[in-house]
């Protein structure tokens, strides 16, 4: 089996993870720039972490076979942070390198008038970079936050059809589907979908365009849970082909429209840039 998980935060991971994950069938993920938990101060700190997720995290990645690609944007919860907004100017030297594979995450958190200003922005760079957009749909009043969000993106000159409307769940699949657009799902221990709930979804729904992501993160979460959903589809009824569409193929289809993805995992060194993954030895 062969599983791409379309979005994670492999930052937050430790390399046993990486390790689990080969074990699981991953072969590549898309980790999109997010919010660490503590507050960003300033820019400068956000160059920082696109730069990790440019070097760091694929030399981590490759260690183990996992062919790593990001995403980078201004989050949308530190969208409204003054002290964050100026990375907005440093973003397209960025998104011209070739393991950025969208503009992502980007979207709403609490739907105020910063965020739109960010999506509306950032919807831009992407159509001006020729870059898809992964859109984080908000975690309350999720089917007003979609309305919302279809409604900035068809004023944008991005087209629906480039864009990944992400955490969506029962309340929200229908509209989405309807819009054109690709839909993502995110499967957590406690909250968000389940293999279950994400099983019943396709039963309705079908698979098509549809992508499955751990979105595993600093909170309690599972790097696992896309293997977890396969295994759940297999035990329903669903056939190899289905999984494969779901867990490989949509996600590759997806990110394919970068022109990017490169989904041979290289030879890496020893060490990045002098650093090394492993601890102590003889």
């Amino acid at each position: 089996m062969r599983i791409f998980d379309p979005h994670i935060h492999m930052t937050s991971r430790t390399t046993d993870d990486y390790e689990a994950m080969h074990e699981a069938g991953v072969r590549a993920v898309v980790e999109p720039a997010f919010w660490l938990g503590q507050p960003r101060t300033s820019a400068a700190s956000f160059v920082d972490y696109f730069d990790s997720l440019l070097g760091w995290e694929p030399f981590r990645a490759a260690q183990y076979g996992i062919a790593h690609h990001c995403a980078l944007a201004l989050n949308p919860k530190e969208a409204n942070d003054p002290r964050c907004t100026p990375v907005l100017d440093e973003l397209p030297r960025y998104l011209l390198k070739d393991r950025v594979v969208a503009v992502g995450e980007i979207g709403y958190d609490s739907m105020t008038p910063a965020e739109d200003h960010a999506l509306e922005h950032q919807l831009q760079l992407a159509a001006d970079h020729g870059l898809p957009a992964l859109v984080h749909t908000p975690h309350r009043d999720k089917l007003a936050g979609l309305r919302r969000t279809l409604d900035v993106v068809r004023a944008s000159a991005l087209p629906v059809e480039r864009v990944l409307l992400d955490h969506l769940n029962e309340t929200t699949v229908e509209e989405a589907r309807d819009s054109g657009a690709w839909l993502g799902f995110s499967v957590y221990p406690d909250t968000k979908m389940d293999e279950e709930r994400m099983v019943a979804v396709l039963r309705k729904f079908g698979p098509e365009k549809v992508l499955v992501n751990s979105a595993a993160d600093w909170g309690r979460s599972d790097p696992l849970k896309t293997r977890r959903v396969a295994d759940a589809l297999l035990a329903a009824g669903f056939d190899e082909d289905d999984v494969d569409l779901v867990l490989w193929r949509n996600p590759v289809a997806f990110y394919g429209l970068s022109g990017r993805l490169d989904l041979d995992v290289t030879a890496t060194d020893a060490t990045h840039e002098g650093n090394s993954i492993l601890r102590g030895g003889e």
